[in-house]
């Protein structure tokens, strides 16, 4: 069996093809620049059950209208554009009889795939012996430009061994017959986005495509031109009966004994969501006219790469290493720096495949706390999607009879709830009620990433405009979604769902909804509390006019000063409840259903293929409740409860942590991260096992089937973000960086840069016996650094070695 080999934390290679897990490494092999991205499926494969290409456009959606289930379900997709690879090949014949050459025919002899992460590259090696003895070497170079996001390029040379000569025959296309089809579970439901396809030629050696989404109506350009190695060009020949294809076909002869001959295709693609174009077409036409011949495509693009992982330094030894370097190259090439030009949110599962149909949930709360240390003009941009968006949650609440902002758990073009109505199990075959989209905290997640974006970065003019008006209508929500029990005397949240997902109504119960979530009324409590202070904090005229825009007057204040105090938090046998009652539900035999199915993960599916559901257990998918410690370090998390009125001693969080440490299915990619990162803190010899399955959740596709169908973002972002922040206790807050280091075996060496309200290329490596800080020169003021138990101010252009206490030094 093939295995992935980590060559020095900066590729990644697969030796062998392997047919079943082929799906699996076009996800871990796709290319992006944060505009678009390209699955790193074969450019002479066609999409079919072992292959699947796909080509997504950051914020590129459309809406379809599905019959399921004798109903009519709308949905929106991020859309899988034409696909500009097809690129295949075979030993000319002028009967056209020779068959093409791909992967999976019986001529194959050699495969290899690499993944160069310092420069974007993807490069495949391949060796074919056919039926005459013709042994032939092809070896391809893909990239996706990380400097001009519009472009993307495909070499592949051809090098005759043995000392034959003959001819290769080559078909280049550019293919708009594409559905979005990536995903078993959405077969049911229509996946036909693309119309009115149009191809042509517009010079030797170029051709082109355009077409447009069938319902949000926008267009797509897309031109090719196809070169051979010394720049030529080649009139291409279009078959009258593929309209929905370009077609370009090339004739070369590799010189004998060992000679290479290769074709370029350089690929250009614009959206009428483009900024200064009249025509998507015309564009990629002068684009793809204009652009220079690969080697020195190749030399720009990867100079940006070298750039850009200037800015996102990361060193940590071994294996684990690698697989973070690969975490951070596909974060960095989803929400590159070229994100901060668009208009779109933190895809779930990338740009890599078509799973959660490219929606926007929560995982910004993962992705932006390493953005903000590294590319906060990202983050910024990541934040402006919520904001013009905040219109349309205004509306959502109006309309559920709420105040306040009501952000959708799942968003996609405009901001609308895109959660489905209903979802297929796979194991049941049944089609099931979604109320998924009563997952309201992720309003709170957005105020969380709001003020801590705005600490990291300094950015006081984006706190006092933008950020304020978004941090004023979610507390206003909150508050207005709190009801007053005179007999507890405190405020309650009834109806919601939390993180976990499992559990979304009560045993028995018609009525969807759980009561006094924790995870919900902590945050909840917190983010009251942010929006006065930042209140109290703007200058007179701008609170005015905020104030006089929004309504809020000093009544609503007072109330939200007393909610933010009294909201429930639920406790039982010692233990914060994740929700009202779920102490009350009954055991699971855990043992039994891992005995029976092995892989539990899906548990709720399980349950509900047998007749029963998991809303009647004590079982969760994810963490919940201890995800309050994943957001807040655990003096904050103390004072959040003392403000409510409760006392959390270390030991009842401990207690808290141990009871859902036996409770939980890890479901989710983002469970082992959450799990990994609070244990680090609280009994770190177990932590390592949470965070090795955070970093192989997808690389090992430890989900099952899910990682193919696209990467999870957030859980990748987090996994970096375990030593960036985790490791290291580090918060950006009250104008310092905070630092708290905790040892682990399994990270006894690792450093990283990070910028800091405007210093770029701070440095710090922590180490066995210390913590090294360095500032790099400019004219900013010191940093101020504070430790537990001491604080230093470290000057620009100075460095400092911090010794660190004990067990480090043992």
């Amino acid at each position: 069996m093939a295995e992935h080999l980590p060559e020095a934390d900066h590729s990644w290679e697969y030796v062998g093809y392997e047919p079943a897990r082929e799906r699996l490494r076009e996800a871990l092999c796709t290319l992006g620049n944060g505009y678009m991205a390209t699955r790193g499926a074969a450019p002479e494969c066609a999409a079919d059950t072992v292959h699947y290409p796909g080509t997504y456009a950051a914020g590129c959606y459309n809406r379809l209208t599905s019959t399921v289930a004798g109903r009519q379900v709308e949905n929106e997709d991020m859309v899988n554009l034409p696909n500009w690879l097809p690129l295949r090949f075979r030993m000319y014949s002028p009967e056209g009889d020779t068959p093409w050459l791909t992967p999976d025919s019986e001529a194959l002899r050699e495969h290899r795939q690499r993944l160069d992460l310092r420069t974007g590259v993807l490069e495949r090696t391949l060796t074919y012996e056919t039926d005459d003895g013709r042994v032939l070497g092809v070896r391809q170079l893909r990239l996706v430009h990380m400097a001009e996001p519009h472009l993307a390029a495909l070499r592949t040379e051809f090098t005759a061994h043995g000392g034959w000569s003959g001819e290769i025959e080559v078909e280049a296309a550019l293919d708009g017959s594409v559905t979005n089809s990536g995903v078993a579970r959405y077969q049911q439901l229509d996946g036909r986005h693309l119309v009115h396809v149009n191809t042509g030629a517009d010079s030797p050696g170029t051709m082109w495509l355009r077409c447009r989404t069938s319902t949000s109506d926008i267009r797509i350009g897309l031109a090719a031109r196809t070169t051979d190695g010394s720049g030529a060009l080649h009139t291409g020949t279009a078959h009258a009966d593929e309209p929905l294809r370009a077609v370009q076909l090339l004739r070369l002869r590799p010189p004998a004994v060992g000679g290479t001959c290769a074709v370029d295709k350089i690929v250009a693609l614009y959206t009428s969501h483009d900024p200064a174009i009249s025509d998507p077409l015309h564009a990629a036409i002068d684009a793809v006219g204009r652009a220079p011949g690969f080697a020195d495509l190749l030399e720009s693009h990867t100079a940006a790469w070298k750039q850009l992982w200037e800015k996102a330094d990361l060193y940590v030894p071994g294996d684990a290493g690698a697989i973070l370097r690969l975490h951070l190259f596909h974060v960095l090439q989803t929400l590159s720096p070229h994100t901060a030009e668009l208009d779109v949110g933190v895809p779930a599962r990338g740009l890599h495949g078509e799973a959660y149909r490219g929606h926007v949930f929560w995982d910004e709360l993962f992705v932006l706390p390493y953005l903000n240390l590294h590319l906060p003009e990202v983050s910024h941009a990541l934040l402006l999607y919520r904001h013009r968006r905040l219109p349309r949650a205004l509306a959502a609440a109006h309309d559920a009879g709420r105040r306040g902002a009501m952000y959708p758990w799942q968003s996609g073009s405009d901001g609308r709830e895109e959660t489905q109505q209903l979802h297929l199990n796979p194991r049941s075959g049944h089609w099931l009620a979604d109320h998924s989209h009563l997952q309201h905290h992720v309003g709170l997640a957005i105020a969380y990433n709001v003020w801590k974006y705005c600490e990291a970065s300094g950015d006081i003019e984006f706190l006092h405009t933008k950020g304020a008006e978004m941090l004023t209508q979610i507390a206003r929500f909150w508050a207005d979604s709190a009801t007053y029990d005179e007999d507890m005397g405190r405020y309650r949240i009834l109806g919601v769902l939390g993180p976990d997902e499992y559990h979304d109504s009560y045993p028995g119960s018609p009525v969807p909804g759980l009561d006094d979530n924790a995870y919900t009324n902590v945050c909840a409590a917190w983010v009251l509390s942010r929006a006065l202070h930042v209140l109290e904090e703007l200058p007179p005229p701008r609170r005015a006019e905020l104030c006089e825009r929004t309504g809020v007057d000093v009544s609503e204040l007072a109330l939200w000063e007393d909610v933010s105090r009294k909201l429930r938090v639920p406790f039982h046998d010692g233990v914060i409840s994740q929700f009202e009652g779920f102490g009350e539900l009954a055991e699971l035999d855990w043992q039994a259903y891992r005995t029976r199915y092995g892989n539990i993960r899906r548990l709720d599916r399980i349950l509900e293929a047998e007749g029963d559901t998991v809303n009647r257990y004590q079982a969760s998918k994810q963490a919940d409740v201890l995800m309050l410690g994943y957001l807040f370090s655990p003096p904050e998390l103390a004072g959040i409860f003392h403000r409510l009125g409760y006392e959390l001693d270390d030991e009842t969080w401990h207690r808290t942590v141990d009871y859902y440490l036996h409770r939980t299915s890890h479901g989710s990619t983002l469970s082992g991260l959450v799990h990994g990162w609070v244990l680090a803190r609280v009994r770190r010899d177990e932590a390592w096992t949470y965070v090795q399955e955070a970093l192989e959740g997808d690389v090992a596709d430890l989900q099952g089937g899910t990682t193919e169908e696209g990467i999870h973002l957030g859980a990748m972002a987090g996994t970096i973000d375990l030593v960036q922040r985790g490791l290291t206790g580090l918060e950006a807050r009250d104008g310092a960086l905070w630092l708290d280091p905790v040892p682990s075996p399994h990270f006894t060496e690792y450093g990283f840069s990070l910028r800091y309200q405007g210093h770029w290329g701070v440095r710090l490596r922590v180490r066995p016996l210390g913590l090294e800080i360095s500032v790099p020169p400019s004219d900013m003021p010191p940093i101020e650094i504070r430790l537990r138990d001491r604080a230093v101010s470290v000057a620009p252009g100075r460095s400092a070695v911090l010794k660190l206490p004990d067990p480090w030094s043992g």
